[in-house]
């Protein structure tokens, strides 16, 4: 709270709060991230918009043919998700983007809530280990059991789920991370859904 308080204070015009989910009411997949960004969602309102992660993201989207319109990282650009809804395992911005255990556990029914409301779902996508490790735990299973690692896929709850390395700057820079990488992931999604 004296994080986001202490955001607040030196950005009163940005939107600084829990961001609220984006995408298709509609959806069969939801992705799954770790947590607002300080200058992304925290800032915009939206989840990975205004931030690399969103670029990377975004782009993906649209080279899948899941979004219509520009993404132009603010909440107004008119972009639309097609089948797909985005949100997060923690609901505000952490410090230092690190959600402490305490943190993810409260926003627990969040996530619980956000799945149980999308009726159409069959897939998941979860954007790096604690993201991973917090969707396991709200479909009632264990981490232990569903060990995370990029590319795995997961059958739980009568859903698929499926891992990738988060789409951070940190990553991509690395190269643990790649735009290959990232879109091959979605191409073995949407191959799934499609039979």
């Amino acid at each position: 709270m004296a994080y986001r308080a202490e955001n607040q204070r030196q950005n009163p015009d940005w939107f600084n709060g829990p961001a609220p989910a984006f995408g298709d009411r509609e959806a069969w997949l939801l992705i799954v991230g770790l947590a607002p960004g300080r200058t992304g969602a925290n800032r915009t309102g939206r989840p990975f918009t205004g931030d690399w992660a969103g670029d990377l993201l975004y782009a993906t989207l649209a080279k899948a043919g899941l979004s219509e319109g520009n993404y132009a990282a603010h909440a107004d650009d008119g972009l639309r998700l097609k089948g797909v809804m985005i949100t997060n395992a923690v609901q505000c911005a952490p410090p230092a983007n690190k959600p402490e255990p305490s943190e993810i556990a409260q926003c627990a029914p969040f996530l619980q809530a956000r799945i149980r409301s999308m009726t159409t779902l069959t897939s998941l996508l979860c954007l790096g280990k604690i993201s991973h490790d917090a969707t396991i735990r709200v479909l009632g299973g264990k981490p232990s059991a569903h060990k995370f690692a990029h590319g795995a896929v997961h059958e739980i709850a009568g859903m698929r789920l499926y891992d990738s390395y988060h789409c951070s700057r940190y990553n991509t820079n690395t190269g643990r991370l790649t735009t290959a990488m990232f879109e091959a992931v979605f191409a073995r999604i949407q191959a799934d859904q499609a039979r």
